[in-house]
């Protein structure tokens, strides 16, 4: 598999402080911010030493160029952010650009791109192992430590390349709801997202995530949202994928699969209580490439979003990594002690196919 990377995606520096809020006083130690280069070196670590290793061909990413980024956001909105990276801004208590950090973000929309381009070339899995995610950023909206939507961006370029059908789906824990706002019109993305069910959360913020989202005038139906109760766990997902996930993309026929790889879905993520394994994502990642290679001739984008315990996610990331390639996870999931609630798990999917039912999904 291509695994593309860029070292400028490091020099987004989120600094220290009450995790992700500003600093306070009252502390003798500020924690570093969760969405830090520790995760990506991490997970850039993981996958040159771990068993995947020989399965994988590294490249340079590269930046986005301005009209790439246009494609998706809009121009007052780069003007807002190219204004702010000389000095910095907080553009609210947990999303901060550091001065000349614009530099990480171009290059994670331009890494994003380029694993893009090449699997619409050689029409096999590219992985784009970027930071900040992407996710939570509408046109022209930060929000949820994102900037540029790596891949929204990255789904405009497909189009503009020839692609006519993407289709999105992000299983980060957090809804994708600046992917949801980029394409809630447009009926040639499908955009689905599997999360924890949080709601809105302000003002960047305000789609709720809910089923009764699902796409406006010619997009109607073209977006689902598949909000799953917290601590959901590893069988939760792996229904929901196949029950409501797989249907759906069948039905829409894309050319190109992009996946938003969040991990923050994870059992110890500090931003998410879903209590995923190394196993559950690792099967995500199975099922995916499988509808990729039947439907997709093989184009397969792979975008890395949230994870943000530094260690494990870098382990979840290797699991799925070896599920995009067809494999099972061959490392022992160092932290896969905790029970899972997997009696409840039927029902709560059960459930949720009702209430997606009644707004029209017919699942």
């Amino acid at each position: 598999m291509d695994v593309f990377w860029h070292d400028d995606v490091l020099r987004h520096d989120t600094g220290y402080g009450v995790f992700e809020a500003p600093p306070s006083d009252l502390l003798e130690q500020q924690t570093q911010h969760p969405e830090s280069s520790p995760r990506l070196v991490n997970m850039r670590a993981i996958l040159h030493n771990g068993p995947v290793a020989g399965h994988l061909r590294w490249h340079s990413g590269r930046h986005a160029r301005r009209e790439e980024l246009l494609r998706f956001h809009t121009a007052s909105y780069l003007q807002a952010i190219e204004a702010a990276d000389q000095d910095g801004k907080r553009f609210s208590s947990t999303t901060l650009l550091n001065p000349g950090g614009l530099a990480g973000l171009l290059a994670a929309a331009g890494t994003s791109i380029a694993a893009l381009e090449q699997t619409l070339r050689e029409r096999r899995p590219a992985m784009a192992l970027v930071r900040p995610p992407g996710h939570h950023a509408a046109p022209d909206t930060v929000d949820g430590y994102c900037f540029f939507n790596n891949v929204g961006v990255a789904a405009r370029v497909a189009q503009a390349a020839g692609i006519e059908r993407v289709a999105i789906v992000d299983w980060d824990v957090h809804h994708g709801n600046g992917t949801q706002e980029g394409f809630y019109d447009d009926p040639s993305v499908l955009t689905v997202s599997l999360h924890m069910d949080h709601g809105a959360w302000g003002p960047s913020h305000r789609q709720t995530g809910h089923v009764d989202e699902r796409g406006r005038g010619a997009g109607l139906g073209s977006n689902l949202n598949i909000p799953l109760p917290m601590g959901s766990g590893d069988r939760a997902y792996a229904l929901a994928f196949e029950r409501f996930v797989l249907p759906a993309l069948t039905k829409f026929a894309p050319q190109l699969l992009i996946i938003a790889n969040g991990l923050d879905a994870s059992q110890f993520d500090p931003n998410g209580r879903q209590l995923l394994t190394m196993a559950g994502f690792n099967h995500l990642a199975q099922q995916a490439r499988r509808f990729a290679d039947a439907q997709c001739g093989g184009r397969l984008l792979i975008v890395q979003e949230g994870g943000y315990n530094p260690a494990y996610s870098a382990f979840c990331l290797h699991a799925a990594t070896e599920g995009f390639l067809g494999q099972a996870s061959t490392l022992a999931d160092p932290l896969a002690y905790m029970p899972l609630f997997e009696a409840r798990s039927e029902q709560d999917v059960a459930a949720l196919g009702v209430a997606l039912n009644e707004v029209g999904w017919g699942f």
